[in-house]
């Protein structure tokens, strides 16, 4: 005998209990608020910076300097980035994976985004949303997001200095993906080195303050917002030698 049909009813219940997740990507405009940035707007070709929300959390890509480390960082939706200026919301799908399985499909975007291989044209911010949006829904994120980037690795020659350069300010809010875990032995670490610190100021003499103090500074007001942390520090550059715009600088705890 033919095991019974499932019930239509059983069925709806089945596919009401799958937890449905809006996949979300928040844009911003990179250039500061004027006729240029109005114009690369309207023909949608502005320099983009953009981010994914999944369950309440903003997860975005950005470059540093330190190997082995992701680029990958969240940050809570809406929170703007150095310099940049809120542009729109897409609501770009939706998705019924377990959270288990969302959570290895971002923790496997973040192996694949290293904060080391982050490079302005070819591998950015944008990138990161089209990857991980085509990994959640199916589908990419929308390709005018990397229009000026496009445009720079065609025509590097007539990109205007702006699309390249934006504005200095601080390096984006947030937190790397994966670093809860290590976030309490870096306070450990970094309250240690404050202590020997503090000491050595104590016990060295007055002659010799001066000197400490100036070896903290930064060359120029120029250093200090292209991203440098002091005397004898590069700013952050890509794989092509770019400075990283501070709006795609990950997050990354100071050692």
């Amino acid at each position: 005998m033919a095991p019974p049909k499932p019930s239509r009813k059983s069925s709806h219940r089945s596919t009401l209990s799958l937890q449905k997740t809006e996949i979300i990507i928040n844009v911003y405009d990179l250039l500061p608020p004027g006729k240029l940035a109005s114009m690369l707007w309207t023909i949608g070709s502005s320099l983009l910076h953009s981010a994914v929300v999944i369950n309440g959390k903003e997860y975005a890509y950005g470059g540093h300097d330190r190997r082995g480390m992701t680029g990958v960082y969240w940050t809570a939706p809406g929170n703007v980035p150095p310099g940049g200026t809120f542009k729109c919301t897409i609501l770009h799908g939706f998705t019924v994976r377990p959270q288990a399985e969302l959570d290895q499909i971002i923790k496997d975007a973040s192996e694949a985004f290293q904060g080391t291989s982050y490079n302005l044209l070819s591998k950015n911010c944008n990138h990161f949303t089209q990857y991980l949006c085509e990994k959640l829904t199916g589908r990419t994120g929308p390709s005018w997001l990397n229009r000026a980037a496009s445009i720079g690795v065609a025509l590097p020659c007539v990109v205007p200095k702006e699309w390249i350069a934006p504005p200095d300010f601080e390096t984006a809010d947030g937190e790397l993906y994966g670093d809860d875990d290590e976030q309490e032995s870096d306070e450990r670490s970094r309250m240690l080195r404050e202590t020997s610190r503090r000491h050595s100021i104590d016990d060295a003499p007055r002659d010799d303050l001066a000197s400490l103090a100036e070896n903290d500074e930064w060359d120029s007001e120029t250093e200090r917002r292209q991203g440098g942390s002091g005397k004898g520090k590069a700013p952050v550059r890509d794989t092509s030698g770019r400075i990283v715009p501070p709006a795609d600088r990950a997050p990354i705890a100071r050692r």
